[in-house]
């Protein structure tokens, strides 16, 4: 998708006019860059105006230059090094507030995936998770912690829940090679993707199992094996990618799993509740 995108500003080069020009040049030999900077910074950097930028947007199809930001920025994420991701976080954050900058950009991707989250998927994936046979959960890399918390707080309302492991590829396979249709797997994959985690849903596709994907984009390479789409922003370029939208979709997954299993979650609680007291697994003291 990346290579369409540069293909089109490559093939449309002859028809712009000479401003259009330099920022198409910029756009194809610095992209990773181009795709965080606001239409002022961009035109002032190649020697134009902001509406020539705007332009240049339109000219490409796009209904204005946000647009265009978010389709370059889609596109090259998961292609960015780590090194390209360090590069880019310091031209975003420059010289201000870091722990400011951070928070409200998190509180911001919150807000965003709110706005855009497909409520019909997210009451069909709780459906889909209590009326499973079994439920397999995975993740890769940075999704496993995502995939461990989920389990850790599924497994308490949940008795049918497996967590897979994905240390290697073999593994992986051996631990969901049991997945049927009345099975669901709940597959979380965040950019940069792992090939593993495609394997696994793939996978799950073929025998027929029930498929939610939690990921960043409809053009996620997880997002067409789903039944279930959850997509959450996790867009801001850094060394690791804040994973706090994720996080709280997985929360409100957590909260309407135990809604619809509240008295049978109430009895094992209280069960809990006496193993804990009896094994001091928890410090009581008073501070």
């Amino acid at each position: 998708m990346k290579r369409d995108l540069l293909m089109t500003i490559r093939n449309q080069m002859p028809a712009f006019s000479k401003g259009q020009r330099l920022i198409a040049g910029y756009v194809l030999e610095h992209y990773e860059k181009a795709a965080y900077m606001t239409a002022s910074r961009l035109g002032s950097l190649v020697g134009v105006s902001e509406s020539t930028v705007v332009r240049f947007a339109s000219e490409l199809g796009f209904d204005g230059y946000p647009e265009f930001q978010r389709a370059l920025q889609e596109l090259i994420r998961n292609m960015l090094t780590s090194v390209q991701r360090i590069e880019v976080t310091n031209n975003l954050i420059g010289d201000g507030d870091v722990l400011e900058k951070v928070l409200m950009s998190d509180a911001e991707k919150i807000k965003r995936t709110l706005e855009c989250v497909d409520r019909a998927s997210f009451a069909d994936t709780i459906q889909k998770i209590v009326n499973a046979k079994n439920i397999y959960i995975i993740g890769v890399r940075s999704s496993s912690s995502l995939a461990g918390f989920l389990n850790f707080n599924l497994r308490m309302v949940l008795d049918n829940v497996r967590f897979v492991q994905t240390t290697s590829g073999s593994e992986m396979f051996e631990q969901i090679m049991h997945l049927s249709k009345d099975d669901t797997m709940i597959a979380i994959s965040f950019p940069r993707y792992s090939k593993r985690i495609i394997n696994a849903v793939e996978y799950a596709k073929e025998v027929g199992a029930d498929v939610i994907a939690l990921t960043d984009s409809r053009r996620s390479p997880i997002a067409a094996y789903a039944d279930q789409l959850l997509t959450a922003e996790s867009d801001m370029v850094s060394y690791v990618d804040s994973l706090v939208a994720p996080l709280s979709i997985i929360n409100a997954i957590i909260v309407a799993v135990a809604r619809e299993r509240q008295e049978s979650f109430s009895e094992q609680l209280k069960k809990l509740e006496a193993i804990w007291d009896e094994y001091d697994v928890y410090n009581k003291d008073k501070f």
